[in-house]
């Protein structure tokens, strides 16, 4: 082995743990409560209040209050629109506010015991809208969510899930995915009303600089009037 090759030996393992080093791993516990109401048969409102402890459970890293209507277009076909007020806790320990509107469109398909969703969202986010210099640039997402569940019956309903981010802020040549999630998890209904949901989460960021990895464990209840 020469000279010129150990070195790049040495400069490529260097390299590697560089990336390794530069990830960051956090665990997290999101927990959520969310009240709907059905307008109509095929229109309803609903609301939701979440909590996001990161730094490995130590601390409140986000906060947020989301609201929206939903509609049933066709069978198995849905459409929402939602707003979302966000406080993000900065690393100062102050928390920034995040305005969001979301929209999704939500396709199902369910040849039982397997229930196949795809869910499409487009969003746009402000940050500190009055108070940063770039307040008034939003954020632009499209997120691509495809979940299978299984029923088999019972008030349990287990599933899975992928999900995928694609800013859309570049151009179009551009676009690529910088965010991935896996989920695992159980759906509960304890009567038409009540349900709660269970899941664990693999969230990892890409083709960015410094990518974290974010292991969650979630938990929510809903309820339905």
């Amino acid at each position: 082995m020469n000279k010129r090759t150990t070195i790049s030996i040495v400069l490529l393992i260097m390299s590697a743990l560089s990336g390794l080093m530069a990830q960051t791993n956090d665990a997290q516990l999101w927990m959520s409560a969310e009240i709907e109401k059905k307008l109509t048969p095929k229109l309803s409102l609903h609301f939701s209040e979440e909590l996001r402890l990161n730094e490995n459970l130590t601390e409140a890293g986000t906060i947020f209050s989301d609201l929206g209507v939903s509609y049933d277009l066709i069978k198995g076909l849905s459409l929402s629109a939602n707003y979302r007020f966000t406080n993000k806790r900065r690393l100062d320990d102050t928390y920034s506010n995040r305005h969001r509107c979301y929209f999704d469109l939500t396709y199902k398909y369910a040849p039982k015991p397997v229930i196949i969703s795809l869910r499409a969202r487009v969003q746009s986010q402000y940050t500190d809208y009055l108070t940063s210099e770039n307040g008034k640039i939003a954020e632009n997402y499209e997120r691509t969510r495809l979940k299978v569940a299984f029923d088999f019956g019972k008030r349990y309903r287990p599933y899975l899930a992928s999900e995928m981010y694609v800013p859309l802020n570049g151009n179009i040549t551009s676009l690529m995915i910088d965010c991935m999630r896996y989920q695992t998890g159980v759906d509960y209904k304890f009567n038409q009303r009540n349900s709660f949901t269970a899941f664990y989460m693999i969230q990892k960021e890409i083709n960015v600089a410094d990518p974290e990895s974010d292991y969650v464990i979630g938990l929510g209840y809903s309820f339905v009037f």
